[in-house]
């Protein structure tokens, strides 16, 4: 059948007025006070002060903690906070930056992956679906390394599936290439995981369903040349410089992670549950119904649904993984959540194109449900004495509180309402708008939590503190201190994760001492600080619970003290 002239001629959708919205739009959400809390004291601090210290020695080769080298993580992450430092200071909007703009590209990589996959409507769901899930949001803001592996995973496993679907030629060539370009830097990102579980994903979906003939051609050699010569050349550098690496690397943080509890992490089978029952939120309700439609027909329809069959593949093999993994954390499971947009995008898409709200029904009533309950917890953490032990936050939460328990519950009457009397593209962006309402509360929130830091002390430290002055945390090693302070410190009776074993025994012995040695430093002529909890201070089998133990208070915050053994 011949087209019409008017279908002839019709332009192409606008992909670039579609990105530009999606840029400005959530550019806005997810920079939107990105540097009003001070970086939080483990992980933050950590991955801020490894490029800080890379930045002061001029070595972007070994990262170093507190002057010690670490090799729990390969460095693609501390060289882009470097570059943001160097660009924009040492703040924490700076230090931030990382995981927003990995976040950001992983929400237009996936509208690009929904659209090219199935249609327009697709990919603009799927990208305000991921953008506005909670948990994705929520770590595009905290400086981890688990966003930016999420995303070049899921460039990977996107440039694999729309690679395969494409002819021989430059657009497949492409596709391959950037499948082994990401999978290097993901491998830069966080180690070996970054292609091994990307690999499983493509391998499987290969075998179970026989797709093997679709590899040809693979661009195998001058895509593993690719891969190389951007994975290579830091892990050569860092053995060639640190003996000792490739055995600690490989085997204590990579095989030892996954098989044992070596790192204290272990959890039960179920432990991501309830994490993506809780982080696909406000979309969690409709995946049930996404993942029905994508395997619509079974086995016996698998090659004509290969395409959505991989994105399930993709969700099942990366969930039973880290499920089966002995070191479990929440960001862990993170790359899941881009397939899961886009199928999610897709059933409701087609939905708006059926005119079919009613469909919506189970989906707006756990909207709905959900809204209620938090709305409901929020109003009962600020106003049953007790919930949150402080009083003084309590109060101070208490107008926030109130203000979103409003948005959630309106947000969910409205939703269900103009679904039903307006159509779905209404109540989707109704449930879009009550997550982001929400979302901004939330941010301005923010800094009545009282989160435990360092930071006033460190900023008084630095001031005060002389180059030959020896500083010293008590049992803890506090990771913001480091970084506000500009300066090592050595640890009392801790070595935290701190990877001694690459310090010289003199240099160990000297940063790591006792009880016994911090006595004999303290009576001695040379200036000593001291970082501690104020609840180590009052155990028994403290230093302190000798009177004689002489000390100056310098600076104190709710948590911690500064102290000195000269005034």
């Amino acid at each position: 059948m011949t087209p019409s002239n008017t279908e002839a001629t019709r332009p192409p959708a606008p992909w670039r007025r579609d990105l530009l919205w999606l840029l400005v739009s959530f550019g806005a959400l997810y920079f939107l006070m990105l540097g009003r809390l001070p970086l939080a004291n483990p992980d933050e601090s950590r991955y801020a002060d490894i490029p800080r210290e890379m930045l002061a020695r001029g070595d972007w080769v070994t990262p170093r903690l507190n002057d010690v080298p670490y090799f729990e993580k390969p460095p693609l992450v501390y060289w882009t906070v470097g570059i943001s430092r160097l660009l924009f200071g040492p703040g924490e909007a700076a230090a931030r930056l990382t995981p927003a703009l990995f976040g950001l590209g992983g929400l237009l990589l996936t509208y690009a992956a929904g659209r090219r996959l199935f249609d327009r409507e697709t990919g603009l769901a799927s990208a305000v679906i991921l953008g506005t899930s909670l948990l994705y949001f929520v770590l595009s803001r905290i400086l981890l390394l688990d966003m930016a592996l999420s995303v070049l995973m899921s460039a990977t496993l996107f440039c694999f599936i729309l690679g395969v679907r494409e002819p021989p030629g430059p657009r497949r060539r492409w596709f391959f290439y950037g499948l082994y370009a990401s999978a290097a830097l993901a491998t830069l990102a966080k180690g070996l995981i970054g292609f091994m579980v990307s690999g499983g994903v493509m391998f499987f979906w290969l075998l179970i369903f026989n797709e093997w003939r679709r590899l040809r051609p693979l661009h195998l050699p001058s895509g593993i040349l690719l891969f190389l010569a951007i994975a290579a050349p830091w892990h050569l550098l860092a053995a060639q410089r640190n003996p000792g690496w490739a055995q600690f690397y490989f085997v204590h943080e990579h095989w030892e992670r996954f098989t044992t509890t070596t790192h204290n992490r272990a959890a039960p089978f179920w432990y991501f549950v309830p994490v993506v029952l809780l982080g696909f939120f406000p979309w969690i309700g409709f995946v049930g119904g996404a993942i029905r439609e994508a395997v619509a027909g079974g086995w016996a329809r698998r090659k004509e649904n290969a395409d959505a069959w991989f994105l399930v593949t993709w969700i099942v093999f990366i969930f039973l993984f880290f499920s089966k993994s002995q070191s479990k954390l929440i960001p862990y499971i993170l790359p899941i959540f881009p397939p899961l947009a886009v199928l999610t995008g897709r059933w409701l898409a087609q939905r708006w194109r059926e005119k079919a709200g009613a469909r919506l029904r189970f989906g707006l009533g756990f909207f709905v449900f959900f809204c209620g309950l938090l709305g409901v917890a929020l109003i009962i953490a600020v106003m049953k004495p007790g919930v949150i032990s402080d009083p003084v936050v309590a109060a101070a939460l208490k107008p926030y509180a109130f203000v979103m328990a409003a948005q959630l519950m309106l947000g969910g009457v409205c939703a269900h309402w103009f679904t039903r009397n307006k159509g779905v593209a209404a109540g989707v962006a109704t449930m879009a708008a009550t997550i982001v309402g929400f979302i901004v509360v939330l941010l301005l929130a923010s800094p009545s939590l009282d989160r435990p830091s360092t930071r006033s002390l460190a900023e008084v430290a630095r001031e005060r503190m002389r180059p030959e002055d020896r500083v010293y945390h008590y049992w803890a090693f506090f990771h913001d201190f480091v970084y506000y302070s500009g300066r090592s410190v050595g640890v009392v009776s801790y070595t935290d994760e701190l990877e001694v074993q690459f310090l010289e025994p003199a240099e160990r012995a000297a940063r790591f001492i006792d009880d016994a040695e911090l006595r004999r430093q303290w009576t001695g002529p040379g200036r000593v600080w001291l970082v501690l909890r104020k609840r180590d201070q009052r155990r028994p089998n403290s230093i302190f619970a000798d009177g004689t133990f002489r000390y100056h208070l310098i600076a104190e915050t709710t948590d911690h003290n500064l102290l000195s053994n000269q005034p």
